[in-house]
């Protein structure tokens, strides 16, 4: 894990400053959160970069962590993203998102840790710097994966 974010922040790096002095003024800053309490609790936190192109396109990398309890039953997920947006002139955002999380799930008999890849591919309605929509995982396994589906939705914010 050390090795991959080291590597997508040295090339965020490398990108940055073999960029103009206007590379700046075309990066955006933001990501998502997640809160929910009741029966369970979830708590969840991904901030991320993105690099926009004058042509809708946009690329980045974030960063996400994702804490869960229910009971005596808690998870921590923590990953990193590999970021490609689209944005349409009618509001439409197309998304493709590659993370590879890691999960540690614990219970009164002890812990256990897991791995797994996701690639979603989404839509979502985009006003400003605000969008909405759903999204899909492709490599979803039910065997894999402590999500409980590979539909999830999409709650995305830019400054």
């Amino acid at each position: 894990m050390k090795k991959v974010l080291f590597f997508i922040f040295l090339s965020f790096t490398l990108v940055s400053f073999s960029q103009k002095s206007d590379f700046w003024n075309n990066v955006q800053f933001g990501g998502g959160f997640t809160v929910g309490f009741g029966n369970q609790t979830t708590i969840g936190i991904s901030p991320s970069a993105i690099y926009n192109f004058n042509n809708g396109f946009s690329l980045g990398t974030g960063l996400n962590y994702l804490y869960s309890e229910i009971n005596d039953f808690s998870t921590s997920v923590y990953g990193a993203s590999l970021i490609s947006l689209y944005q349409t002139n009618f509001g439409i955002q197309f998304s493709g998102d590659f993370d590879y999380n890691f999960a540690k799930q614990k219970d009164q008999f002890g812990s256990i840790n897991t791995n797994f890849p996701a690639l979603h591919f989404g839509i979502a309605y985009n006003q400003g710097r605000f969008a909405v929509g759903v999204r899909y995982d492709v490599l979803y396994d039910k065997n894999k994966s402590i999500f409980a589906s590979p539909i999830s939705p999409i709650v995305r914010f830019y400054f």
